[in-house]
């Protein structure tokens, strides 16, 4: 199988398990979003994420629309992954540098997608690859304040 994952990587200032809290927490996800779609958290949606929760978002590309999600890799303060019916996942890992200072990686996989030729035909991960890198910027803006 071709590898059909990209990643966007940026240290940041800050302890890994405050920017870990970042990304557990859904009803922060629109914070950072580098996109411009992820609007906000569904009722119902946990306020923490862990192995196997289901969460709702709602979502704008063009048109609203919503989203469900199941968290398929965790571990506490270091990795955290999601995916919805797409099958894609986006990964998130966060790697201490020391007390102050995290390594965090944001990572879109298409590998288990039905047609991942005409996720990439389309320009999404070039796409996507570019509005990681600005969730990421968004992220390092929101520790900082």
């Amino acid at each position: 199988m071709e590898d059909r994952q990209i990643s966007a990587t940026r240290t940041i200032s800050a302890p890994a398990e405050r920017l870990f809290a970042i990304v557990a927490d859904p009803s922060k996800h629109a914070l950072i979003d580098g996109s411009g779609t992820v609007r906000s958290a569904q009722d119902g949606t946990p306020d923490r994420l862990e192995l196997g929760s289901r969460f709702g978002m709602t979502m704008r590309l063009g048109v609203p629309y919503k989203i469900q999600n199941r968290v398929v890799e965790f571990e506490e303060g270091k990795l955290i992954a999601w995916r919805h019916m797409g099958l894609h996942v986006w990964r998130w890992e966060f790697r201490a540098l020391d007390e102050e200072r995290t390594e965090v990686v944001e990572t879109f996989d298409w590998s288990a997608v039905r047609w991942p030729k005409a996720y990439e035909v389309a320009g999404i991960p070039r796409r996507n690859l570019r509005s990681m890198q600005e969730t990421l910027r968004r992220m390092e803006q929101i520790v900082l304040i």
